[in-house]
Protein backbone atom coordinates (compact mmCIF):
# COMPACT_ATOMS: atom_id res chain seq x y z
CA UNK A 1 0.00 0.00 0.00
CA UNK A 2 1.21 3.13 -0.57
CA UNK A 3 0.65 7.19 0.48
CA UNK A 4 -0.68 8.48 -2.56
CA UNK A 5 1.52 11.28 -4.37
CA UNK A 6 -0.30 15.09 -4.60
CA UNK A 7 -0.94 14.81 -1.16
CA UNK A 8 0.97 18.11 -0.43
CA UNK A 9 4.31 15.59 -0.77
CA UNK A 10 5.37 17.21 -4.32
CA UNK A 11 5.16 14.08 -5.83
CA UNK A 12 6.56 11.81 -3.08
CA UNK A 13 5.05 8.44 -2.30
CA UNK A 14 6.19 6.23 0.81
CA UNK A 15 5.54 2.35 0.71
CA UNK A 16 4.47 1.68 3.76
CA UNK A 17 7.31 0.55 5.39
CA UNK A 18 9.82 1.65 3.59
CA UNK A 19 11.66 5.47 2.71
CA UNK A 20 9.84 7.22 0.49
CA UNK A 21 10.43 6.98 -3.43
CA UNK A 22 10.12 9.51 -6.04
CA UNK A 23 7.11 8.80 -8.66
CA UNK A 24 7.38 10.48 -12.12
CA UNK A 25 4.38 10.34 -14.44
CA UNK A 26 2.97 7.16 -12.26
CA UNK A 27 6.00 5.45 -12.96
CA UNK A 28 7.28 3.45 -9.28
CA UNK A 29 10.15 0.74 -9.51
CA UNK A 30 11.67 -1.75 -7.02
CA UNK A 31 15.17 -2.59 -7.31
CA UNK A 32 16.63 -5.83 -5.27
CA UNK A 33 19.50 -4.54 -5.40
CA UNK A 34 23.10 -5.47 -4.52
CA UNK A 35 25.45 -2.32 -4.41
CA UNK A 36 28.87 -4.30 -4.97
CA UNK A 37 27.36 -5.33 -8.28
CA UNK A 38 28.05 -3.52 -11.14
CA UNK A 39 24.79 -4.78 -13.26
CA UNK A 40 22.81 -3.25 -10.19
CA UNK A 41 24.42 -0.22 -9.81
CA UNK A 42 24.10 0.29 -13.57
CA UNK A 43 20.60 -0.24 -13.17
CA UNK A 44 19.87 1.79 -10.30
CA UNK A 45 21.89 4.94 -11.95
CA UNK A 46 19.63 4.41 -15.44
CA UNK A 47 16.05 4.61 -12.98
CA UNK A 48 18.21 7.77 -10.99
CA UNK A 49 18.92 9.58 -14.32
CA UNK A 50 15.45 9.39 -15.91
CA UNK A 51 14.05 10.50 -12.78
CA UNK A 52 12.82 7.79 -11.06
CA UNK A 53 13.88 6.99 -7.11
CA UNK A 54 12.82 3.51 -6.58
CA UNK A 55 12.16 1.94 -3.43
CA UNK A 56 15.81 -0.35 -2.74
CA UNK A 57 15.91 -3.39 -1.54
CA UNK A 58 19.17 -4.59 -0.13
CA UNK A 59 18.23 -8.25 -0.56
CA UNK A 60 21.19 -9.50 1.46
CA UNK A 61 20.22 -7.96 4.16
CA UNK A 62 16.34 -7.92 3.52
CA UNK A 63 15.80 -11.26 1.61
CA UNK A 64 12.48 -11.70 0.10
CA UNK A 65 9.83 -14.26 1.30
CA UNK A 66 9.34 -16.99 -0.57
CA UNK A 67 6.21 -15.79 -1.59
CA UNK A 68 7.52 -12.56 -2.71
CA UNK A 69 10.09 -14.15 -4.31
CA UNK A 70 8.35 -16.72 -6.24
CA UNK A 71 6.04 -13.65 -7.17
CA UNK A 72 8.67 -12.39 -8.74
CA UNK A 73 10.35 -15.54 -10.20
CA UNK A 74 6.13 -16.05 -12.42
CA UNK A 75 6.23 -12.00 -13.33
CA UNK A 76 9.70 -12.56 -14.81
CA UNK A 77 8.41 -15.83 -16.61
CA UNK A 78 11.46 -17.84 -15.48
CA UNK A 79 11.86 -20.48 -13.39
CA UNK A 80 13.45 -20.58 -9.73
CA UNK A 81 16.38 -22.61 -11.43
CA UNK A 82 17.06 -19.12 -13.97
CA UNK A 83 17.24 -17.17 -10.85
CA UNK A 84 20.29 -18.75 -9.61
CA UNK A 85 23.42 -17.70 -9.81
CA UNK A 86 25.61 -20.88 -11.12
CA UNK A 87 28.55 -19.75 -10.53
CA UNK A 88 28.54 -18.85 -6.77
CA UNK A 89 30.77 -21.12 -4.49
CA UNK A 90 27.62 -22.27 -2.37
CA UNK A 91 25.58 -22.87 -5.02
CA UNK A 92 28.62 -25.77 -5.67
CA UNK A 93 28.31 -26.75 -2.04
CA UNK A 94 24.84 -27.23 -1.76
CA UNK A 95 24.65 -29.25 -4.99
CA UNK A 96 22.31 -26.84 -6.12
CA UNK A 97 23.17 -28.28 -9.96
CA UNK A 98 21.35 -31.38 -9.40
CA UNK A 99 17.80 -32.25 -10.93
CA UNK A 100 16.41 -33.67 -7.55
CA UNK A 101 15.68 -30.05 -6.19
CA UNK A 102 11.83 -28.67 -7.13
CA UNK A 103 10.91 -25.21 -7.46
CA UNK A 104 10.11 -24.27 -4.05
CA UNK A 105 13.47 -25.58 -2.58
CA UNK A 106 14.94 -23.81 -4.47
CA UNK A 107 13.05 -20.65 -3.81
CA UNK A 108 13.74 -21.63 0.21
CA UNK A 109 17.43 -21.91 -0.32
CA UNK A 110 17.72 -18.11 -2.26
CA UNK A 111 15.47 -17.32 0.77
CA UNK A 112 17.48 -18.68 3.27
CA UNK A 113 20.95 -17.74 1.35
CA UNK A 114 19.92 -14.40 -0.68
CA UNK A 115 23.33 -14.63 -1.98
CA UNK A 116 22.23 -17.30 -4.30
CA UNK A 117 20.01 -15.01 -6.61
CA UNK A 118 21.23 -13.12 -9.41
CA UNK A 119 20.27 -9.47 -9.62
CA UNK A 120 19.32 -6.91 -10.16
CA UNK A 121 15.55 -7.63 -10.67
CA UNK A 122 13.81 -4.60 -11.16
CA UNK A 123 10.02 -4.42 -10.93
CA UNK A 124 7.49 -1.64 -12.13
CA UNK A 125 4.23 -1.40 -13.44
CA UNK A 126 5.37 -2.08 -16.89
CA UNK A 127 7.22 -5.45 -16.18
CA UNK A 128 9.27 -7.47 -13.46
CA UNK A 129 13.05 -8.07 -14.98
CA UNK A 130 16.33 -9.46 -14.14
CA UNK A 131 18.11 -6.57 -15.34
CA UNK A 132 21.30 -8.68 -16.70
CA UNK A 133 23.16 -6.32 -17.93
CA UNK A 134 21.79 -2.72 -16.40
CA UNK A 135 20.89 -1.55 -19.12
CA UNK A 136 17.77 -3.94 -20.00
CA UNK A 137 15.67 -2.00 -17.10
CA UNK A 138 15.30 0.97 -20.06
CA UNK A 139 12.76 -1.85 -21.02
CA UNK A 140 10.93 -1.55 -18.12
CA UNK A 141 10.67 2.36 -18.19
CA UNK A 142 10.52 3.46 -21.69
Amino acid sequence: MTVPPGHGDNGWARPLGSAAVRIIDGMHATIFHNPACSNSRSALALLRERGIEPEIVEYLQTPPTAERLAGLIAAMGITPRELLRSKEALYAELGLDAAHWTDAQLIAQMVQHPVLMNRPIVETPRGTRLCRPGELVLDLIA
